[in-house]
């Protein structure tokens, strides 16, 4: 073969070469970027249903905190003003009470029930307002106990505002904002039950970033992280999704304590009308009447007190419990 010719085959097959490899770098570039556009749609996809959800639970927990408020500061209220009206009160079997004595408030109880009633009447104007939201959404979330560890109702008012402010957990659901001094919500999301960690939250940043990438193993290795935090988005989701429908049944279950529980009171205001504030001139249906107000009582206290939420941001054992034991032990009482 002449030497020219095979300079200009040489040629040829290197020109080839190169078109191939500007074709395939095309290609690569093409499925890099098509890649990373699926990656980032995926992502968007994962963060709009983890806010929808984070939204609803939110609003169910801050729902509950208003419910506890207008609990306290309406029947409880009642309740209390007419109970401190009478003297020498003593329960016995006789009042039909029997295994619901245990259940009975006791003085200590009362005490507490009279204080968070104070606060609740406090809260209560804030809530209109919005002056007091983060402290409803965490009046919600967490047992209404733990809201008078501190000994003035006002000190505790300003712990559960600060506790608003400052809880991940909260902040995710939009009680405690930066500007609050909170978390906010990555800060929020990344001790959301543990479930999604603080490397998953820059996923966005890498696949931001390699947008103009020509490695589509980069752009792969980008797809498989939006996969993984689309996981942990769908966990922490349905985690959202649990204590929005724990809110709302303690919500409907104290709305069913209260249609019992608001006659009882009535009957019993209107014992006191009749008979006087001496409970031992009371009739043993009278008593009884007295008794099961009180035991009721308890009960409210007792649902109002259980937490929903423990500090890290997961439903309690007791939440789910409480509800079925308290619907059983007021079964027995005599209406």
């Amino acid at each position: 073969m002449p030497i020219p010719f095979l300079f200009l085959a040489a040629g040829i097959g290197t020109g080839l070469l190169g078109i191939g490899k500007g074709v395939k770098a095309g290609v690569d570039q093409k499925n890099a970027n098509a890649t990373n556009h699926a990656a980032e749609s995926i992502i968007e996809h994962a963060k709009e249903s983890i806010n929808k959800s984070r939204k609803n639970c939110g609003e169910a927990l801050d729902g509950l905190g208003k419910r506890k408020i207008a609990v306290l500061d309406g029947s409880i209220r009642t309740f209390i003003s007419e109970f401190e009206k009478l003297s020498h009160v003593e329960l016995n079997e006789s009042t039909g009470l029997n295994e619901l004595q245990k259940m009975v408030i006791d003085q200590k109880s009362f005490s507490d029930l009279k204080e968070l009633q104070g606060m609740a009447t406090s809260l209560a104007g804030g809530v209109a307002s919005g002056a007091m939201a983060g402290a409803i959404t965490a009046f919600g979330a967490y047992g209404a106990a733990g809201a008078l560890a501190t000994a003035s109702t006002g000190t505790a008012i300003a712990s559960l505002s600060g506790a608003a402010a400052t809880n991940a957990t909260l902040a995710f659901f939009g009680g405690g904002s930066l500007a609050a001094g909170g978390l906010g919500v990555a800060g929020g999301t990344a001790v959301l039950g543990g479930l999604v960690a603080g490397p998953a939250l820059a996923v966005l940043g890498f696949v931001v970033g390699a947008k103009a990438s020509k490695n589509l193993d980069a752009a792969n290795a980008n797809f498989a992280k939006a996969k993984e935090f689309e996981e942990e988005m769908k966990a922490a989701a349905e985690l959202c999704n649990g204590i929005r429908r724990r809110a709302a049944m303690f919500d409907r279950f104290l709305i069913r304590l209260l249609t019992v529980f608001d006659p009882m009171v009535f009957q019993m205001s209107e014992i006191i009308k009749k008979k006087g504030t001496d409970y031992r001139t009371f009739s043993t249906e009278e008593k009884q009447c007295i008794a099961s107000a009180m035991a009721l009582g308890g009960a409210i206290k007792a649902v109002l007190d259980t937490p929903i939420l423990d500090e890290d941001g997961n439903l309690t054992t007791e939440s789910g419990l409480i509800i079925e034991n308290t619907q059983k032990k007021i079964e027995t009482i005599a209406i």
